[in-house]
């Protein structure tokens, strides 16, 4: 027994004490196996579950590690019979393997004969599988390869796929680093997941997730398929796949609402692909257009239910995920576990934060006292219609422009969701709106005079909290946002982390009401931030407009 960070219970939960001279090598060490749940200021709350311990037995960690990490950090003795779990979890994965066989094709073998059976005899994967070969093989049928790793997964028996990957059509395809290079992490990340094959790079917003894109496209050589959450997104993908490598506008192909273009490389948008036309995913065909030797998928915990359904058909294609967290508010993140692969990569957010690539940031919690009137409106409200009063109080409006003052000439974006909130605030602070309905090019037009400095305030909707690029932004103002979640509150931030020129600090401001559930899905919200060592401070919109800073 150590006098450590950690306090390691029965139920699975790990408690962390914060303020310990010993919690951030401990945090380090348990976050490939424990999923944060609560972060409040003193303990931050983990839990050990089972999708974590097989990430990070796909990942390389074995549960000798996973013991070690415990025991080395805990406080107390840890529980036996939590231990024993641990390695009766991870050991699940990897008795069943996926292999090619020089005869067969696509088999499925065991090292534990009673599993396999276990597996036969269930309704949902037999059909998946073909003959039986012998005690211990069977045969899969190809197309099903990813189905049957969301099933087995489903029921305690995750695969390990090593049955590799097709080349796919050769296409030259170099990194130009004439006048930049790759950063260390970034090229460790691009490794990580070349070595594995398939899986998720897992770095914060303005780390450079593109650029460990074109590294794997440029170890790949090949046609490369690349899914974006919008138009404005792809189209930055392009300028950095010019700017960095030696691929040329002709060879880079838009696959979306405007244009429909199939080319070496392709980036196409969520959105177009899972496009309904009488009642049919026409686009899904763009999966099938090429002989794809790489298919990035970029904002991966935004991937949409409809493409999980095709990605299941592309198992034999190499497969990279990007993204800041791999929370998902759909709860599917076992999908993504199966069908694009493990995390190959992740690195705390403070560690980029401390090497200098992305700039430091204060998290602010404004909490604004409604009026006596919009209280008793709130409090006669139908539960459906609190969050939406609270989040769209007038009273929110004073508190933003003083926020917007005290910042007066720093590159601000204020982002909320509710549209009517938004129009009145752009009005208010002679700001341009940029919501769902603006065409992509009035879009781009405003995003470009906002990195030039033409313009110093713009209040967005959540079109800006996914790929958007805006190196220039130093205050973010969120006055609304889509309930407790905790993905959209990682995405704002990271619109304020690309490394300031004069290396100045970045301001985070959530505008909350008191007493309403805006402060519940606030605190629900941050949670993920707090793990990546992100503090909020909470002051009252009294105590924090001062007078503007000079």
């Amino acid at each position: 027994m150590t006098n450590g960070p950690l306090i390691v219970q029965s139920d699975k939960t790990v408690l962390l004490e914060v303020d310990h001279d010993r919690a951030e090598d401990a945090r380090i060490a348990i976050a490939p196996f424990a999923e944060l749940e609560r972060a409040p200021e003193h303990v931050h709350t983990y839990r050990v579950t089972p999708l974590a311990l097989w990430n990070a037995r796909a990942a390389g960690h074995d549960a000798e590690q996973v013991v070690d990490a415990l025991t080395n950090y805990s406080r107390f003795p840890v529980p036996q019979p939590l231990l024993i779990d641990v390695v009766d979890t991870m050991g699940r994965f990897g008795r069943l393997q996926i292999a090619n066989n020089p005869a067969h094709g696509l088999v499925m073998s065991t090292t534990d004969r009673a599993v396999l059976e276990e597996v036969l005899r269930s309704k949902k994967i037999s059909p998946m599988l073909g003959e039986r070969l012998d005690d211990d093989t069977v045969v899969i049928h190809p197309s099903e390869r990813g189905r049957l790793k969301q099933a087995l997964l489903k029921i305690g028996w995750p695969a390990e796929d090593l049955a590799g990957y097709v080349d796919g059509e050769a296409h030259p395809i170099a990194l130009d680093e004439s006048d930049w290079e790759l950063r260390e992490y970034q090229r460790q990340a691009a490794q990580a997941f070349w070595a594995g094959g398939s899986g998720v790079v897992v770095l914060p917003c303005g780390a450079g997730k593109t650029l460990v894109g074109a590294a794997a496209m440029a170890e790949a050589k090949a046609t490369t398929l690349i899914l974006v959450t919008n138009t404005v997104a792809g189209r930055q993908w392009k300028r950095e796949l010019v700017a960095r490598t030696s691929l040329t506008e002709e060879e880079i192909g838009e696959y979306s609402g405007e244009r429909k273009e199939i080319r070496p490389v392709t980036i196409a948008t969520y959105q177009v692909v899972t496009r309904k036309t009488k009642g049919e995913y026409r686009h899904l065909e763009l999966f099938d257009s090429r002989d794809w030797g790489l298919i990035v998928y970029d904002e991966v915990h935004l991937l949409p239910a409809p493409v999980f359904r095709m990605t299941s058909d592309l198992q034999s294609r190499r497969r990279l995920g990007l993204t800041a967290t791999l929370v998902r508010e759909d709860g599917r993140e076992g999908d993504v576990f199966s069908l694009i692969g493990p995390k190959r990569y992740d690195v705390p957010w403070r560690d980029i934060e401390a090497q200098g690539w992305i700039a430091p940031a204060e998290c602010v919690e404004v909490r604004v006292t409604l009026t006596d009137n919009e209280r008793l409106v709130y409090a006669t409200a139908e539960a459906e219609e609190k969050y939406r009063l609270a989040s769209t109080a007038h009273t929110k409006t004073a508190v933003i422009k003083s926020i917007v003052d005290k910042h007066k000439g720093e590159p601000t974006l204020v982002i909320g969701a509710y549209l009517d909130q938004l129009e009145l605030l752009g009005d208010e602070l002679n700001a341009p709106v940029i919501q769902g309905s603006t065409r992509n090019k009035e879009r781009e037009k405003l995003f470009d005079e906002f990195r030039r400095g033409e313009i110093s305030t713009l209040v967005v909707s959540k079109v800006a909290n996914f790929s958007i690029d805006l190196p220039e932004a130093s205050v973010a103002i969120q006055i609304s946002g889509t309930f407790g979640s905790r993905q959209e509150e990682a995405q704002r931030l990271g619109r304020l982390l690309r490394p300031k020129g004069d290396g100045r600090q970045a301001h985070f401001y959530s505008v909350v009401a008191r007493d309403t559930v805006d402060t519940e899905y606030a605190a629900h919200r941050q949670r993920f931030l707090a793990e990546q060592g992100y503090a909020y401070l909470i002051t009252d919109a009294d105590d924090l407009l001062g007078p503007p800073l000079p």
